[in-house]
């Protein structure tokens, strides 16, 4: 809806990992520097982490979409809670080697396609997604995958992709081998409040936008604020916040638009919790002297007046909230009487 409101030429804020909107912040700088740097080594592991929706995954296909395929032979696997056994099969299954038969077949399999592809000129590169789910032997048997050489020369890399537990694990003292094998490491932080601005900026100019709605004064900071500069989240709450502008039919993007479209995709994802919290509220509210005693007028308990004062915003909240939404239903009406008319 927004897209023909405004103009784009397509979605700017997809949720799903996109290498053509990758935009080159600090942090993603310095990942990339770090996967380069691994992959030079023509060796051993590299290993990046970050919160969920920090970028991980467009980082890795930045990368891929550099290299050459007739000189990489990439498998990329996204694991679960697999045992080490099953983690080989899913690698030999990636690199198209049967995946049948006892470990010890599976394992003479790979190692001839590794193999094979030394004598092409091919280097083979496993990715493995999600690697924190991994069991210790499961990122046991990785390593020793990482054993098989030709002539001194390692035929496999590994880059592990995974959220911050992840740095825990391979801390663990029982993966003391993998780690030592760990050529570049990097964590994925958040986006500054600056670069949270330009990053939003640079994915509306990649499908057209050129100042068309505008963002106004304070509004980017409050996209920062709420999302914690963490590039998925900002997708979700700008793509929300411009559904909202189109059906109100803005034309400035507003912090107050922001502030209230984070709050609403908060309480869509914590109702239940919001009631919980609701439950301790209302018992605060109760006085706690009986029924005509002389101090229940004139000695409210300490704390009362913060708690009513909290009451009033919220309800002052919810009263905004229900006058923008009955103007978002009404433009959706309009829009749809609209369409039966064309019809």
């Amino acid at each position: 809806m927004y897209i023909d409101y405004y103009g784009f030429t397509g979605h700017p804020f997809l949720m799903t990992p996109d290498a053509r909107f990758y935009f080159p912040s600090t942090v993603h700088n310095r990942a990339h520097a770090h996967l380069v740097y691994g992959l030079a080594q023509r060796e051993g592991f590299v290993v990046i982490t970050g919160e969920v929706g920090a970028g991980k995954t467009t980082l890795v296909e930045k990368l891929c979409a550099e290299l050459d395929p007739a000189s990489y032979r990439i498998a990329r696997i996204s694991t679960s809670q697999v045992s080490g056994e099953d983690l080989l099969r899913l690698v030999a299954d990636a690199f198209e080697v049967p995946s049948e038969g006892p470990k010890a077949a599976l394992l003479l399999g790979i190692s001839e396609a590794l193999r094979t592809g030394e004598r092409i000129g091919r280097r083979h590169l496993l990715i493995v997604d999600e690697a924190q789910a991994l069991a210790p032997s499961a990122l046991e048997e990785l390593r020793m995958l990482s054993n098989v050489t030709e002539d001194g020369r390692a035929l496999l890399q590994t880059i592990l992709l995974g959220q911050p537990q992840l740095r825990r694990i391979i801390a663990s003292p029982d993966l003391d081998q993998l780690r030592q094998r760990v050529l570049a490491s990097y964590h994925l932080g958040g986006l500054s409040r600056e670069e949270t601005s330009a990053y939003v900026e640079h994915r509306m100019r990649a499908v057209g936008w050129a100042g068309h709605p505008a963002w106004g004064e304070g509004a980017l900071e409050e996209v920062h604020r709420h999302t914690g500069g963490i590039p998925r989240r900002i997708n979700r709450l700008c793509g929300r916040v411009l559904l909202g502008g189109a059906l109100e039919r803005a034309d400035t993007l507003t912090a107050e638009l922001v502030r209230l479209t984070a709050q609403e995709l908060e309480e869509d994802l914590s109702a239940g919790a919001e009631n919980a919290r609701a439950a301790p509220l209302r018992a605060e509210l109760v006085s706690p002297y009986p029924t005509g005693s002389l101090y229940a007028a004139s000695d409210p308990p300490a704390g009362y007046g913060a708690v009513v004062a909290d009451l009033a915003r919220r309800v002052e909240l919810l009263e905004i909230q229900s006058a923008r939404r009955e103007r978002v239903f009404n433009r959706l009406m309009d829009l749809f009487a609209a369409l039966d008319l064309r019809r």
